[in-house]
């Protein structure tokens, strides 16, 4: 029981963005828009990431509240302002933390600048939060059920996702024509813990009976998978935990295969059409694995026992224990990735070729850009949904910057800029989100911040 409560309470007390890169998608002077769309108009000859620099982003974000509204020095009393949260937020309202480093990362290109094809590899680290309000169980939980008779309390409200993996990768992509170009990537997960809990149903409800006491019923269906967790929460252990999970995660883990797809197409020298999907994987969970179940039907009459201790009368306590009772199996799983879904139309002007050029218009020879995006993301409960416009500028020949505007539940005034810079051969980026919330983080529903190096090289054979 007390692994069940310390999980349930690490769930609801982390403040809880999607994993939306949408400043990052299609800015292709950046290598790691690769990662994004392995069917990017990429142009440089070869690349290589500095280790563990080239590309670092953390997401953080929550609908429905703010890190302000539970912890702002106001003189409210923090219970006071934990209600309100609860009972301002909906079951839909959901958070989530993404954070990915890239550990090392390469790409090189295959023939001529006319009929080329582009191979990609490297390796990240990640870590995924998700969780959705469990709002009738915080409900349940901060005044118990004395003045809700007759409601029925859901218990399918749990659901939560955590996950710390690293992936392996290889991408391959092709020019097929002037026009079209396709890639693919391929993945290796291994998962160095896991925890989830997203398959629940049930119910609790009391009502007055009638002989003038009270009838309880309690139906649960709560099930909790884990996997290379277990000993960590273990009272009795001692080792290094993050040393522990920082082995596993290099395929010392459960392991699972993934892939990406992507193109991009250009129906007119200066009009692109984008699409990619990503991370479409699975994970089979078979190491160090405990599931925690709570299932069965429970019904009483007389005075609400108390459940948390054997001084019910009639000693209730053994009998709900007898009925709904806490098991552990130790069976295998599996998990299914956050599926992501990009796509994106783009029109280019301003184009900087000099007349006598005969080349093939390509993105690259004009210097303003304007388009939309949209992302979708899987969730256990109801897509994540983005909307995003942006205008993109080469400033200089070594210097391009990008500015969204992005609709999501999160926020309706999320604007981004990104900036990528060639120093010689050394290419630094930086993306920032929800610029508008720096001045006070704190009220901040969403933060996105990546940046990167790169060394590139050129191909001196390029039109441009």
């Amino acid at each position: 029981m007390k692994k069940i409560i310390l999980l349930f309470v690490l769930f609801v007390s982390v403040e809880c963005i999607s994993q939306n890169k949408q400043i990052l998608y299609n800015f292709t002077s950046v290598p790691q828009s690769l990662m994004t769309n392995p069917g990017s108009d990429v142009k440089y000859k070869w690349y290589f990431g500095i280790p563990l620099m080239s590309g670092i982003s953390t997401n953080i974000g929550s609908s429905g509240f703010s890190a302000y509204d539970l912890f702002a020095n106001n003189g409210v009393d923090f219970n006071v302002k934990l209600r309100n949260v609860v009972f301002s937020t909906t079951r839909k309202d959901k958070g989530t933390i993404n954070e990915q480093i890239e550990l090392f990362s390469a790409g090189f290109k295959i023939g001529d600048w006319q009929n080329n094809s582009y191979i990609s590899f490297g390796m990240y680290h990640e870590f995924d939060f998700l969780g959705f309000m469990p709002k009738d169980i915080a409900i349940l939980a901060l005044d118990g059920n004395r003045d809700y008779l007759g409601k029925v309390f859901d218990l399918g409200d749990l659901n939560v996702k955590a996950e710390m993996l690293s992936v392996l990768h290889i991408g391959y992509h092709k020019n097929i024509n002037d026009n079209l170009i396709l890639g693919f990537r391929g993945k290796i997960y291994s998962s160095a813990f896991n925890v989830t809990s997203t398959k629940n149903s049930g119910y609790i409800y009391t009502i007055p009976s009638n002989n003038g006491v009270y009838e309880q019923v309690i139906s649960s269906n709560l099930e909790l998978n884990t996997s290379g967790i277990s000993k960590y929460i273990d009272a009795n252990y001692s080792g290094d935990a993050v040393k522990d999970i920082t082995k596993k995660a290099f395929f010392g883990g459960d392991l699972g295969l993934g892939f990406d797809a992507g193109l991009t197409y250009y129906p007119k020298k200066n009009i692109q059409f984008t699409a990619s999907i990503v991370d479409i994987g699975f994970i089979k969970h078979t190491k160090d694995v405990e599931t925690f179940t709570y299932k069965g039907y429970f019904k009483y009459e007389g005075i609400v026992p108390k459940f948390s201790n054997g001084g019910s009368a009639g000693n209730v306590y053994q009998e709900f224990n007898d009925a709904i009772p806490l098991d552990t199996l130790y069976t295998k799983y599996k998990t299914w990735r956050p599926a992501k879904f990009n796509s994106s139309i783009q029109y280019s002007f301003d184009d900087t070729r000099s007349k006598d050029c005969n080349c093939d218009g390509t993105e690259s020879e004009y210097k303003n850009a304007v388009g939309a995006q949209l992302f979708v993301m899987s969730t256990p409960r109801t897509p994540f949904m983005a909307f995003t416009t942006y205008y993109r500028r080469r400033i200089l020949n070594s210097l391009q910057m990008k500015a969204t505007y992005t609709l999501d539940s999160y926020s309706y005034k999320n604007i981004g800029l990104g900036l990528s810079a060639q120093l010689g051969k050394l290419n630094l980026y930086v993306l920032a989100d929800n610029l508008l919330e720096y001045h006070d983080l704190a009220k901040a529903n969403s933060l996105s911040f990546q940046f990167g190096l790169n060394v590139i090289f050129d191909d001196s054979n390029e039109p441009y």
